[in-house]
């Protein structure tokens, strides 16, 4: 990983924005709400639904072009394996999860880093594409939360819906359309007072993942105008994978 400077768009960055802006405007209609609720300097841990792989394509858009800031987001190792796009992502501040479980601790370590450096840095805490049947969140990882516990940096939450419509959160047909409306909604920054102790356990990080999640899952319903869930779906309760390639419908 190259050095961590406080400037929080570096070139490699600013490179890939130049070529990913005009897909994301050509792609999909997106409009913004309650962006005025972020901090416009400073550390903090950004978190969002997870419907389709273009959502990552939205909440950089909305950080890079909106806030003005650079976005850093955890992303799957397999790309960073990718011929000459590996390396500019990990340039751009781009941060690999590895599946490995010896290495599963590195991630979370290089996007501590990134907060000390006063970036913010951008995560899905269902660690994949939903698996609920109806694309509502389901539960969190507890990796997003223990970090920002840990490193006394506060979490914001936010929302989108829309991004299923360009590409579908179980298929592979890409479906670019200028008119069709990618939403994000801001909520704010989560409570997590009560659970900031010098001891936590894993229990206080499990609740605390619970309210982000269901922070969220409030917004997505907001987005909607539907009623949620009153559970959030638990891959494990139905006998699903939590990793790697997922099919509709698969168990």
């Amino acid at each position: 990983m190259p050095a961590i400077k406080s400037a929080s768009r570096p070139f490699a960055m600013r490179l890939v924005a130049r070529t990913l802006i005009p897909l994301v405007r050509t792609s999909f209609n997106i409009s913004f709400e309650g962006e005025e609720k972020l901090p416009k300097t400073g550390a903090y841990i950004l978190v969002s639904n997870h419907v389709t792989n273009v959502d990552a394509l939205a909440v950089a858009y909305f950080v890079y072009a909106k806030l003005r800031r650079g976005p850093h987001f955890l992303a799957k190792e397999n790309l960073f394996r990718l011929p000459l796009l590996g390396g500019l992502l990990r340039r751009a501040g781009q941060i690999p999860v590895y599946r490995s479980k010896f290495r599963n601790d590195e991630p979370l370590r290089a996007a501590r880093e990134y907060l000390e450096a006063g970036h913010m840095i951008v995560i899905f805490p269902e660690g994949t594409l939903t698996r609920d049947p109806n694309l509502w969140p389901m539960r969190g990882r507890s990796g997003a939360i223990r970090l920002a516990l840990e490193s006394g940096v506060p979490v914001y939450y936010m929302a989108h819906w829309g991004s299923e419509q360009i590409l579908p959160t179980y298929g592979s047909k890409f479906r670019p359309n200028p008119f069709k409306k990618v939403r994000i909604l801001v909520g704010g920054e989560v409570d997590l007072d009560k659970f900031r102790k010098s001891q936590m356990t894993n229990t206080d990080v499990n609740a605390a993942t619970e309210v982000v999640m269901r922070k969220i899952t409030e917004l997505v319903a907001q987005l909607r105008g539907e009623t949620p869930p009153a559970q959030l779906w638990n891959p494990v309760d139905h006998g699903q994978e939590t990793t790697g390639n997922f099919k509709k419908g698969n168990k």
